[in-house]
């Protein structure tokens, strides 16, 4: 069991026990166990109770609840303050916005006990009438509500993607049964590295397609159930559907295109190709007149006119990344410490730099970091940059934006840093005109290098503030501002549909991992797949330059000499 998984049982405890108005003493205990688990520099699962007993801030009572969770699976309180909550109560817990207070008036006071009749009540102007409530309140709940139900069904590309990588080694592996090496592939939106996905489809080539079909209750990952001729369904533990399509070798190529996507680059490249027994992708490609086309690029917006004139782009490779920018370390709200971060890149990853970018003083929350802390770790950087050489740190902040569209620090504390990520992170609820000057102010502003996750979207669980796209990234093309690809398989944000744009507007990219510990780097691969989907080569992006080009590029941006 995951520290995080750990963590939010124990984070639901608290809240519960605050629904039911437990002594409030009791409630911070569990709160605040909660807290120092998830930010456990190890793995909690791996230690003996006298070992947890020993952990600050957890005490005797807390370790034994931590022990009884890790031994028995669960915990008896929260199994006893769950008998006496109703489901859907619960369910309100994960409602952004309302809060165990305002669901105990929800809940006792208006004698609402699921979601649906929450949202029922708010289209009755119900939640007005409640104390510690208004219109805007309701109306935040219930366009998040409204958000949820839209979301429900519907799974980020890391969540599916470990399950599709142990699928298709599973149906590779049972296929080596059959004669003549029948094929196979993943379909759908997930082989065009869409960052939200309704299922994952699979596609299997054979001799006989009947026969394979016959035998399909011999696989036994999943249990496949026939849902028309030759085309199967399965559940899985996650909620995520499995399709499976069986087709004859020969139409397997033409299938494989078909079913990829989207429907309008399908009927392009058809048009010109037409039907028939393909032995390649690349083959249909060649007969429509086209240089192949990468999975990720068919969307339909304008890579048939570039593979009719040979000019697709050369999509960046994970190995491209010479570094990693916009990371954070214990000065501020990370697990690991600065040399832990910048080791961890070096001698695991094999990366050359590594750009640290705390918390700013404003984001009080986070421990952001005051100007005396400032100094202090561009000290510590200085002194790992000589024993680490030559791979180097480079001092970087992420500076709040404040609410004028001001950086949170003065000029003078601006230039010590070699970059700084600019990003929004408080007064989110504003309109687009308000949330697009604000950022242009901040792009503005000599000292900004890297606008940071541009709309603070949440996939599945917030939109983000909207923004007028170009006229945010024409201000980033004015004033040389790197803008960020946030790797974060929640945000990826800068959205793939405007990479082009940016791209054509001669605006670098960078894909920043946003790491708080070790282990977030390797959300670089996300970023990297959502950033070929939006047509980045290597040249455009800013990490994978060389040490020696990045360490000039800030230079000069700092100097104001870049062009």
């Amino acid at each position: 069991m995951e520290n995080k998984t750990i963590a939010r049982t124990f984070r639901l405890l608290s809240q519960l026990m605050e629904l039911h108005q437990v002594n409030s003493f009791k409630i911070k205990s569990v709160a605040n166990a909660a807290f120092k688990i998830d930010k456990l520099p190890f793995a909690i699962k791996d230690k003996s109770l006298q070992e947890i007993e020993q952990i600050d801030g957890l005490g005797k009572s807390m370790s034994a609840k931590v022990w009884e969770l890790l031994t028995v699976g669960t915990i008896a309180d929260l199994q006893q303050i769950l008998l006496d909550t109703p489901e859907g109560v619960v369910e309100m817990l994960g409602i952004k916005g309302i809060g165990p207070k305002k669901i105990v008036v929800i809940w006792k006071d208006l004698g609402i006990e699921n979601v649906g009749e929450l949202y029922y009540a708010c289209n009755e102007n119900r939640l007005i009438e409640a104390k510690g409530f208004g219109l805007k309140t309701q109306e935040e709940i219930k366009k998040v509500i409204e958000f949820k139900m839209a979301a429900a069904g519907k799974f980020l590309y890391a969540q599916a993607e470990h399950l599709v990588n142990e699928l298709h080694a599973d149906i590779s592996l049972w296929l080596n049964n059959f004669e003549n090496a029948p094929l196979v592939e993943i379909t759908g939106d997930f082989r065009r590295r869409c960052e939200i996905v309704d299922d994952i489809t699979f596609i299997i080539g054979t001799d006989a397609p009947e026969i394979t079909a016959e035998k399909l209750y011999l696989f036994e990952s999943v249990e496949f159930q026939k849902q028309a001729e030759l085309s199967y369904i399965a559940a899985t533990p996650f909620g995520l559907e499995v399709k499976l399509s069986l087709v004859s070798k020969a139409d397997f190529y033409l299938q494989l295109l078909t079913s990829t996507g989207n429907e309008e680059h399908v009927k392009q490249v058809l048009a010109l190709a037409g039907n028939g027994i393909y032995t390649t992708e690349e083959a249909i490609y060649e007969k429509a007149g086209l240089a192949y086309i990468a999975p990720e690029l068919r969307e339909a917006t304008n890579e048939i006119a570039l593979a009719k004139a040979n000019q697709l782009p050369v999509l960046i490779k994970q190995d491209d990344l010479k570094g990693t920018l916009h990371n954070h370390s214990t000065y501020s709200d990370g697990i690991h410490t600065l040399e832990q971060m910048a080791n961890y890149c070096k001698n695991d990853l094999g990366l050359t730099y590594l750009g640290i970018c705390d918390h700013s003083k404003s984001a009080f929350y986070a421990n952001g970091l005051k100007e005396q802390r400032v100094y202090a770790q561009h000290q510590e950087i200085e002194e790992l940059n000589l024993k680490l050489a030559p791979f180097k740190i480079f001092k970087g902040i992420e500076s709040d934006i404040l609410y004028d569209g001001s950086l949170d620090y003065e000029d003078e504390i601006l230039k010590t840093f070699d970059f700084v990520v600019a990003s929004v992170h408080s007064n989110i609820k504003i309109d687009e005109e308000k949330a697009t000057s604000r950022l242009i102010k901040a792009i503005e502003n000599p000292y900004t290098t890297i606008l940071g996750h541009p709309t603070g979207r949440l996939l599945l669980s917030r939109k983000g503030y909207p923004i007028d796209y170009a006229k945010v990234i024409d201000a980033c093309a004015a004033n040389q501002v790197v803008i960020e690809i946030n790797a974060n398989p929640l945000r990826l944000d800068l959205d793939w549909r405007w990479h082009r744009y940016a791209l054509e507007k001669g605006v670098l990219l960078s894909i920043n991992p946003d790491a708080h510990r070790m282990e977030g780097f390797h959300d670089m691969h996300y970023g990297t797949l959502i950033a070929r989907k939006g047509g980045l080569t290597a040249h455009n992006c800013l990490n994978a330059f060389s040490l020696a080009e990045i360490t000039e590029y800030f230079h000069k941006k700092r100097d104001n000499t870049y062009l």
